[in-house]
């Protein structure tokens, strides 16, 4: 699957995906401090899959703004943070193709799915 790293997203997430044989690109080698609708545009525009812990995404894929790509929210307290590469690593299992259409949102220990209208 082809995923897009938000500049918030933590690196065990990306290698965790890299090692699983995904494609993660990141929005951080393209230039830093670009703005949220940019990134979840390229996101769609290149059909990736947006990984981040930015909570404005939400706001962008479920208001009216025509961006239509799938979220994955990673919401991981300080002292859980190392758990985030193998929590991203199942969630990809279990969802797969699922991701593309939906604003998923992972926790330790469990993840939330929310089907996003076309």
């Amino acid at each position: 699957m082809r995923f897009l790293a938000d500049e918030s997203r933590d690196m065990a997430v990306v290698r965790a995906l890299r090692d699983a044989g995904h494609d993660v690109a990141r929005v951080i080698d393209r230039g830093a401090g670009t703005k949220d609708i940019l990134v979840a545009r390229s996101a769609q525009e290149e059909r990736r899959i947006l990984l981040t812990e930015d909570k404005d995404f939400g706001q962008l894929v479920h208001a009216a703004s025509g961006i239509t790509v799938g979220v994955v929210l990673f919401r991981f307290p300080h002292r859980a943070r190392a758990e985030m590469g193998a929590a991203a690593a199942s969630a990809v299992r279990a969802l797969g193709e699922r991701l593309h259409t939906a604003f998923v949102v992972v926790e330790p220990g469990r993840f939330r799915i929310a089907e996003l209208k076309p």
